[in-house]
């Protein structure tokens, strides 16, 4: 809907993350479905997109979406969540200082563990914090079924060396004393997967920690569900749910970060510079480092459009059309690099080229290494008359030079 939008360069800056609000309500249709028909609690993870603007397309309380609330990693995407998404505030961290606690604890509805040690630290506080408030911060200690479903280790929540969770042999520690104030249970061992590795997941789960998931009045299965992909098994993940929720008589949430954003933004690039190495080098306005770099880290090959003459193409593998060029980043980094691609066409200077799903993680990644200027922030909107782009947000020589000292 939004191509000949994004490559028009007197309407939309380059370079520029433009976000697909029709995209979003759409996967958020799809995961209240989900919500509907399970009685789960869905969370947005702000690790994974954290675009403000667009909460109220999300949350039943900033607007008119479906979600219940927001999972946070930091004190600061806590109070992003508090301040702009409204609901349930979830939090999670390897570890918390004394300072972060105190400036989380007006924040969080939920604080979730990850180990005994944090837990036996925290819970004087956070017991007298109930007290003197009134309130009631809800706590959860994280798991670590030991269950490996991804295949990168670098995103492996349970890798052998994994810092996350409690193991079973940990749990055997546990005491009364540790149980007092704990109402829940938190895993994670999910990226980019289906609900088959969910029912997998689930039986470790209960096969190691059975005798102490029986008085959890709330289990929270994590992220990494890809739920608005297209081929996600959403019965399969719906009768895993239901019959989770029915069995233990507990409140289930997800919290997915991907799913949510799927498909729901592209940066827009341009074509800096044409040159000759040992094959054809197409030097872009955006960096992989600075820009995508879960491109270099996972590592994976974002797909890339761009125009021809019978409208958008997506580019082809190396070798698979007439021009093939590797596709790099402006910075110092030699690495710095997309990947190869072909196209039917040689390519132009000042050629357009719009790189796709960059709206999760790409945007809460970016770095100004080099002094790279951070790519615009905008979104692509529908009305009645027609499609429309509305720019959010440029940056500067002050977001860079603010960092520093």
């Amino acid at each position: 809907m939004f191509d000949d939008l994004l490559f028009d360069g007197t309407r939309v800056p380059s370079p520029c993350f433009a976000l697909d609000a029709p995209r979003l309500a759409a996967n958020a249709a799809v995961l209240d479905t989900v919500q509907r028909r399970t009685g789960v609690k869905i969370l947005l993870a702000l690790k994974a997109y954290a675009a403000f603007v667009t909460f109220p397309l999300l949350s039943r309380f900033a607007g008119a979406g479906p979600l219940w609330g927001v999972c946070a990693s930091s004190v600061d995407e806590a109070r992003l969540g508090r301040e702009e998404f409204g609901g349930e505030v979830h939090a999670f961290a390897a570890a918390w200082s004394d300072e972060e606690m105190a400036e989380l604890l007006p924040l969080a509805d939920h604080i979730v563990f990850n180990s005994l040690a944090q837990w036996r630290r925290f819970r004087p506080m956070i017991q007298n914090w109930n007290i003197a408030h009134a309130a009631e911060v809800v706590c959860g200690l994280r798991i670590n079924p030991e269950h490996s479903e991804v295949s990168v280790p670098l995103y492996d929540p349970c890798s052998p060396a994994s810092r996350f969770g409690i193991r079973q042999r940990e749990f055997r520690e546990i005491t009364p004393e540790d149980r007092d104030g704990i109402s829940g249970m938190h895993f994670h061992t999910l990226c980019e997967l289906n609900a088959d590795a969910l029912e997998r997941t689930l039986v470790a789960a209960e096969k190691k920690f059975a005798p102490w998931l029986r008085d959890c009045q709330w289990m929270n299965f994590g992220g990494g569900h890809h739920i608005t992909r297209g081929d996600y098994d959403i019965d399969l993940l719906c009768r895993l749910l239901t019959d989770w929720r029915i069995r233990r008589d507990a409140q289930i949430y997800l919290e997915p970060g991907e799913a949510v954003a799927l498909n729901a933004g592209r940066l827009v690039s341009t074509v800096l510079d044409v040159m000759q190495a040992d094959m054809s080098v197409a030097l872009l306005d955006i960096s992989a480092v600075c820009h995508t770099p879960d491109v270099l880290e996972m590592p994976y090959r974002p797909q890339v459009l761009y125009q021809e003459a019978g409208g958008t193409a997506r580019a082809g593998e190396p070798g698979g059309r007439a021009f093939t060029y590797r596709l790099a980043g402006k910075s110092c980094l030699t690495g710095d690099v997309f990947g190869e691609y072909s196209f039917t066409a040689p390519l132009q200077i000042g050629q357009r080229l719009l790189f796709e799903d960059m709206a999760i993680y790409s945007m809460v990644k970016t770095t100004t290494f080099n002094g790279l200027r951070l790519p615009s922030i905008g979104i692509c909107e529908a009305d009645a008359e027609g499609p429309r782009f509305r720019l959010l947000r440029e940056f500067g020589y002050t977001d860079f030079r603010s960092r520093l000292s």
